[in-house]
């Protein structure tokens, strides 16, 4: 019988070659540089529980509060971190972002006295799109796919020499993302534990390539698992297949994880990641529903991946100390009750 692994692995699909990307890497010591450069611009963000939670899905779980971070998600990290380290003279900045990249990278070059634009899909959420504007950077509107996003900031740059700061397939960004995990781990280590594991949601692949990173090189005991929308699987398919997907229809109303894995993202993923499981849409909105009213935390869908996790894949967390990051909380209040009808 044919398993649903073993038709991945034998049809993966259109598939992307070994380029310079897979030997620019970023390094763990790069990790703890940033900590160092992005200290006094981020918030620590808390770690904190819930026993009705635990009760509820049979293990101990902590949340990492990325939500409360600046501009609401961990995208602050690897912003702050890239636009330490630009090249001299620089005066603009640009990007393409679903969203929280995109707010994160206009907030920072805010701080550092830069322009900033965005190119955004024009699908994005409304309150996403917002902030971005808030924060004072130019919007560029595109189609919906990974292509229209790219070749439209490939013209912009072309016209305006602006640096490029990627989402999220940059060593910078990468390193950025991954100052999750060392407050994480040092957040546990004040408890008086170290967790079993560490799951985290994956999109374009910083956030998640970056706790691999700091993990294996602090706490290798310690397995890193992605969680990841049944209807954005692209991650899931690479990881099993050994080759990155590269085309894909995303659909899921975990709209931050509509991006495609990046290829530094997937090479480090594929070294430090245990695992990538995925859950359905209705697994996302029971999760969001359960830390809304139990931790009463207001976070966005895609933070609720990591907890759905948890809940789709009972026998792998059972009995188990569990950190699971909330990666945001820019949700669009007007289409809650879209997201709560899938």
């Amino acid at each position: 019988m044919t398993t649903e692994t073993d038709s991945i692995a034998n049809n993966p699909g259109p598939v992307v070659p070994m380029t310079d990307a897979d030997r620019d890497l970023p390094t763990s010591a790069e990790i703890f540089t940033a900590a160092q450069m992005i200290a006094d611009s981020i918030h620590c963000t808390p770690l904190i529980s819930s026993k009705q939670i635990n009760q509820l899905v049979g293990c101990e779980v902590f949340f990492k509060c990325e939500h409360l971070q600046k501009v609401g998600a961990f995208k602050a990290r690897g912003a702050c971190n890239a636009l330490s380290q630009l090249p001299a003279g620089t005066t603009m900045v640009a990007t393409h972002s679903s969203g929280n990249h995109g707010a994160a990278l206009a907030w920072a070059a805010a701080q550092h006295g830069l322009q900033c634009t965005v190119v955004i899909p024009q699908q994005a959420s409304a309150i996403k799109h917002a902030a971005i504007a808030a924060y004072g950077a130019e919007i560029v509107e595109c189609g919906p796919s990974l292509q229209d996003r790219e070749s439209t900031l490939a013209a912009l740059v072309a016209k305006t020499a602006a640096h490029v700061v990627p989402p999220f397939d940059d060593r910078r960004i990468i390193a950025g993302q991954g100052t999750v995990a060392l407050e994480i781990l040092q957040q546990c280590r004040e408890q008086g534990f170290t967790p079993d594991l560490l799951v985290a949601p994956v999109g374009g692949g910083g956030l998640l390539a970056g706790i691999g990173l700091a993990a294996a090189a602090v706490a290798p005991n310690v397995r890193v698992i992605g969680a990841e929308p049944q209807g954005a699987n692209d991650a899931e398919r690479s990881f099993l297949s050994g080759q990155r997907i590269i085309e894909h229809t995303p659909n899921t109303i975990a709209d931050g994880l509509r991006g495609t894995l990046g290829q530094r993202n997937f090479t480090i993923i594929r070294r430090t990641a245990k695992d990538i499981v995925t859950v359905s849409e209705a697994a996302i909105a029971e999760a969001l529903c359960l830390i809304w009213t139990r931790t009463k935390q207001m976070v966005e869908p895609s933070a609720a991946v990591s907890l759905a996790a948890v809940m789709a894949h009972p026998a792998r967390f059972r009995n188990k100390r569990v950190v699971a990051v909330l990666s945001g909380g820019n949700i669009d209040i007007d289409k809650l009750g879209e997201i709560l009808a899938v």
